[in-house]
């Protein structure tokens, strides 16, 4: 059987938007107006005549508006939609877009990360740090390699689905097509109106996700095969599953890779919050695993009374600017005959039943000032709008959601929104680690992938994912290969983590190794360091009950890069009971000289409660300080078999959903139901054999549902003899509603409404 993967970032809007959009009946588009005006981009074909091609454009009734020479061979010309649609028999063409700016949407992504500052800094041969002569392999969806932000930048390709060298996106499938590639390079190397991290980059795009953004396994490791035997400088897959393992073939592929001299760029996943969720690639150990942050983003709050909510805008709403006191209503479902006396407030909506934009479309139509849609199952969600509406549209958390609708049905609520800048935020989307096993840090760093503008066939759109952040590291390893072409993937890989920004959370705790890795990569820091530590995270293994005292030792090499000789030494670790460390005395290093060092830790398992210890080693110089991610682990298996249930309204009418995740797969998994007063077995709402690792996620309808009445759910997974189970209620009410209760949460409870 083949094994197909997804990408990240697409699997995920099609799980929270698109999951049910195809069984809908849709009325027939209506007709365009062939009279309207179009600007669009003409583009000569090798041996064509400027001359000639500028009489055949105005013979069919447009207006030549500039003449392109050195971005691109061709014009840009104006017209009505009729003569374009003459000028597309006799030329290629492609319409230019408008691009619509968004309230959460980034413009200081590649400002923040030191993409601007770098260009100040020169290579070996005097040149500006642009990427110029460094070659990125995109293996992903393929490219627009005619968008005008990327001709400069294209140097060729492979498609590996359909056999043949041109990876050009998959155009003319409807709902089929696809655009995660262009946005995912134009991050990259993007040179035009938007310009990508490394602007002079040459792109080699590897097709190897063919409609729909699916591809096999066999198509991306024939991808990694090709771009060896291209010699790629640096290789980005912004892509993945959902396999916390790290000997999946992609990721020993990727290894390969990086043996061959390649930087790999991986995307860790957008499976979080929870820990454990990273998955292959991205649990690759020599590659470049990487999560998303926040750029600088002005995000809007809720208040009422003494309970603050923050809001998620959606990618596709328009500017929250709702500055006065609001009246805020429950619009259950928001289907229509719930929105009857909605105008001029802010309206709660469960998530559910109906696509995200139909919902708003109906509060829009209702004269809604603004939608709040809260999740349905644990924790927050990311979701995109089909088209724009001239009302805010913002997710929440199904415990904000519930904390809300408490507080407005007691009585007439009024919120006040302010707006807080946020920035260096990690992403609730964002897989966290350890990979299983090795129990190796991952991610390693992490990058802006919220509301990222970039690039797809045809215009421009912010994005977001983990899909986003990796094309950062990938334009920086791009620049920091530009200036140091004779070194190593792994001491690439070291400089980006040894500079990297711890981040913190909104509470002001740092988050922790397996979350964030080193942290935010920063490439001015990069290029100003003196000194490099290799490698840049440590694992110093499980340890085991029966051992008692014991010693785990890792070994690094630390290198002063200066002119100067420099002293370094250690900083001591926070004590904390029941570990002790044995670290290198102060040294000096004389210019370029190395040194091998080694770092022992010594743990009583018998003190340690907790099952997973992380921190940070601070190596001090005489230019500065470099903080060293570790790890270790006690006993195994110190993740749950089973973990991240939720039960959920399905999005098309009439079904419901469930999802959970099991990072150790299972011999046996199933929901079992039984009777709350005898505890009878009453049957198994669902049930699988031999699943592997990874994140289930299965749609129910009513039918596999059990009678009117209250029941224990208890959520299941064995594997070596082993179970872990989660327990939950489920009521089953007289018309069909289900009524959810977590036991695990005092006083939970979400209605459900069939």
């Amino acid at each position: 059987m083949r094994k197909y993967i997804s990408v990240l970032f697409l699997f995920l809007i099609i799980l929270h938007t698109h999951a049910y959009a195809t069984d809908l009946k849709l009325p027939p588009l209506p007709e365009e107006s062939l009279q309207e005006e179009e600007i669009a981009i003409v583009v000569l074909k090798k041996g064509e005549s400027v001359k000639n091609s500028k009489d055949k454009l105005e013979a069919a009734g447009v207006k030549i508006r500039q003449t392109f020479q050195y971005a691109l061979n061709g014009f840009s010309i104006s017209g009505t939609k009729a003569n374009i649609e003459k000028v597309k028999a006799v030329a290629d063409i492609s319409v230019v877009s408008t691009v619509q700016t968004y309230t959460v949407q980034s413009e200081d992504n590649i400002k923040l990360i030191g993409g601007e500052a770098i260009r100040g800094y020169f290579d070996e041969g005097n040149e500006r740090l642009t990427g110029k002569g460094v070659t990125v392999g995109v293996i992903d969806t393929g490219l627009d390699y005619r968008h005008p932000d990327l001709m400069r930048s294209y140097g060729g390709g492979r498609d590996l689905v359909d056999g043949d060298d041109d990876p050009m996106e998959t155009k003319k499938m409807s709902s089929l097509n696809t655009f995660h590639g262009t946005h995912v390079a134009g991050v990259i190397a993007a040179n035009g109106k938007v310009k990508g991290v490394a602007p002079e980059a040459t792109i080699i795009a590897y097709r190897a996700l063919g409609p729909g953004g699916s591809g096999t396994t066999e198509q991306v490791i024939a991808a990694i095969e090709q771009a060896i035997k291209d010699k790629v400088d640096v290789l980005n897959l912004s892509l993945g599953n959902n396999v916390n393992g790290p000997d999946l073939p992609i990721s020993l592929a990727l290894n390969k890779a990086v043996d061959h001299g390649i930087i790999a760029v991986t995307s860790s996943g957008n499976s979080g919050p929870s820990v454990w969720t990273v998955g292959s690639p991205g649990t690759a150990a020599k590659a470049i695993s990487v999560g998303a942050s926040t750029p600088t983003m002005q995000i809007p709050y809720l208040k009422i009374g003494d309970l603050q909510v923050r809001l998620n805008p959606m990618q596709g709403s328009m500017d929250w600017d709702l500055h006065q006191s609001y009246e805020i209503v429950d619009g259950g479902l928001a289907k229509k005959d719930e929105l009857a006396n909605v105008k001029g407030k802010i309206v709660l909506a469960e998530r559910g039943e109906l696509t995200f934009t139909e919902k708003s479309m109906n509060a829009f139509e209702a004269g809604a000032s603004a939608l709040i849609i809260y999740n349905n199952t644990k924790g927050n969600f990311m979701g995109n709008l089909e088209k724009e509406l001239p009302i805010p549209i913002t997710a929440l958390s199904k415990e904000d959601g519930k904390l809300l609708r408490e507080q407005i049905t007691k009585t007439k609520a009024f919120a006040r929104t302010y707006i807080i800048e946020e920035k260096d935020i990690l992403a609730d989307f964002s897989s966290r680690g350890p990979v299983t096993s090795t129990w190796e840090i991952k991610p390693d760093v992490v990058a802006p992938g919220v509301a990222i503008n970039s690039t797809i066939p045809g215009g421009y759109l912010p994005l977001q994912g983990t899909s986003m952040a990796a094309p950062h590291v990938a334009g920086a390893a791009a620049l920091l290969k530009q200036a140091h072409p004779d070194w190593e993937p792994e001491k690439i890989k070291a400089l980006l983590m040894n500079t990297a920004k711890p981040i913190f959370n909104e509470a002001g705790e740092r988050y922790r190794a397996y979350e964030q890795g080193a942290g935010r990569i920063q490439l001015k820091e990069a290029m100003n360091s003196q000194s490099l530590v290799l490698p840049a995270s440590l694992q110093f293994g499980k340890f085991k009950l029966a051992d008692q005292h014991h010693k785990h030792s890792a070994k690094i090499t630390v290198e002063n890069m200066s002119d100067n000789e420099q002293s370094y030494s250690f900083v001591i670790p926070h004590k904390e009971k029941g570990i002790e460390w044995e670290l290198p005395l102060s040294f000096n290093l004389k210019s370029h000289e190395k040194r091998k060092l080694t770092v022992t830790m010594s743990a009583d398992p018998s003190v340690l409660k907790e099952k997973i210890y992380d921190g940070r080693l601070t190596l001090q110089s005489s230019n500065g300080e470099i903080q060293i991610p570790y790890l270790y682990v006690l006993e195994e298996p110190d993740y749950p078999r089973v973990m991240g249930f939720g039960f959920g309204k399905g999005d098309k009418k009439g079904t419901y959903r469930y999802e959970v995740y099991l990072p150790g797969g299972a011999d046996e998994f199933g929901i079992a139901i039984f009777d709350s007063g005898s505890l009878k077995f009453e049957g198994f709402l669902d049930w699988k054999r031999g699943v592997a690792k990874g994140q289930i996620q299965e749609v129910l309808k009513p039918e596999n549902l059990p009678d009117q009445g209250l029941y224990i759910a208890k959520v299941f997974a064995r594997k070596s003899g082993k179970e872990d189970w989660i327990q939950t209620y489920l009521v089953v009410g007289p018309n069909g509603e289900i009524e959810e209760k977590d036991t695990s949460v005092k006083n939970e409870k979400v209605i459900i409404e069939k």
